[in-house]
């Protein structure tokens, strides 16, 4: 098997592709020309934004893992063009030179909205309230329509491995007044990994699969985990299940993940 990687040095990618070099998976990564690559993975040098670099990415292989994604910037046109046009983009190369191919594409719990009344499954509707989940659904769109194998994986709030996205979230939260007791579902860099093997093997052909640990975190815990503190309050939540996923589906599947606190990765010095 060899699979083609994007997003390969953004948060995710330098975290996953040790892993899946290490379980055996012959790894090829869509990369800009100034990066750097781990030992063991292929060089495939192009952008989003070019077809003829996509083709020849993508001739030859396997499967597409695709993280390439635009969060946190203001420029709503940037989120649109990488996020929806870049993934149009990847599919439509795909489909020219590995029809075969399987897509597994990375995608957001951020896609449903703040108010419901239960952890988001699934099949909830979706939000377009902000550029970043209003590009993902359309991305997600994108491969449902393709006739190309493959799954999406709604991730949630990722964190380990010295990542320090656990860290930075503390003070962002507290400038967005966010509510100490807010829960998030959170995912270990471990188990993101194994849940992407997962749907390299077809495990997940044709479904949207929510992943996440057994256990989410409090914004309270996760200054805890940080070595800093945010203000307590006593006031109730607003939409307590803001920020958290079923995963049940995922378990049905077989997903298992083995980080199941981010209090554990913490004791285990995985954070």
């Amino acid at each position: 098997m060899t699979v083609l990687i994007t997003g390969a040095t953004g948060l995710v990618g330098p975290r996953l592709l040790p892993r899946l070099v290490a379980a055996g998976i012959s790894c090829r990564a869509l990369v800009r020309p100034w990066r750097v690559l781990p030992d063991g993975v292929e060089r495939a040098e192009g952008d989003l934004d070019d077809l003829a670099s996509l083709e020849q990415a993508a001739y030859g292989v396997s499967a597409v893992v695709h993280l390439a994604a635009l969060f946190r910037t203001r420029d709503e046109d940037a989120i649109w063009q990488v996020n929806h046009q870049g993934t149009k983009n990847l599919i439509a190369a795909v489909q020219r030179v590995a029809p075969a191919a399987r897509f597994v594409m990375a995608s957001t719990s951020n896609v449903y909205p703040p108010d419901l009344d239960h952890p988001a499954r699934e099949d909830d509707p979706t939000t377009t309230a902000n550029a970043y989940a209003a590009s993902k659904v359309a991305a997600e769109a994108e491969l449902r329509t393709s006739g190309l194998a493959g799954a999406v994986l709604r991730f949630p709030f990722i964190y380990g491995d010295g990542d320090g996205h656990l860290h930075d979230a503390v003070p962002l939260l507290a400038r967005m007044g966010a509510h100490p007791a807010q829960r998030f579902s959170v995912l270990h860099h471990e188990d993101l990994a194994t849940a992407v093997q997962l749907a390299l093997t077809g495990a997940l052909d044709g479904h949207v699969v929510n992943i996440c640990a057994d256990a989410s975190v409090s914004v309270f815990e996760m200054a805890q985990l940080a070595g800093t503190s945010f203000e307590p309050s006593s006031q109730p939540l607003a939409n307590p299940w803001q920020g958290q996923v079923d995963a049940s589906l995922a378990a049905q599947f077989g997903f298992v993940p083995r980080v199941l606190t981010a209090a554990q990765a913490g004791r285990e010095q995985r954070l």
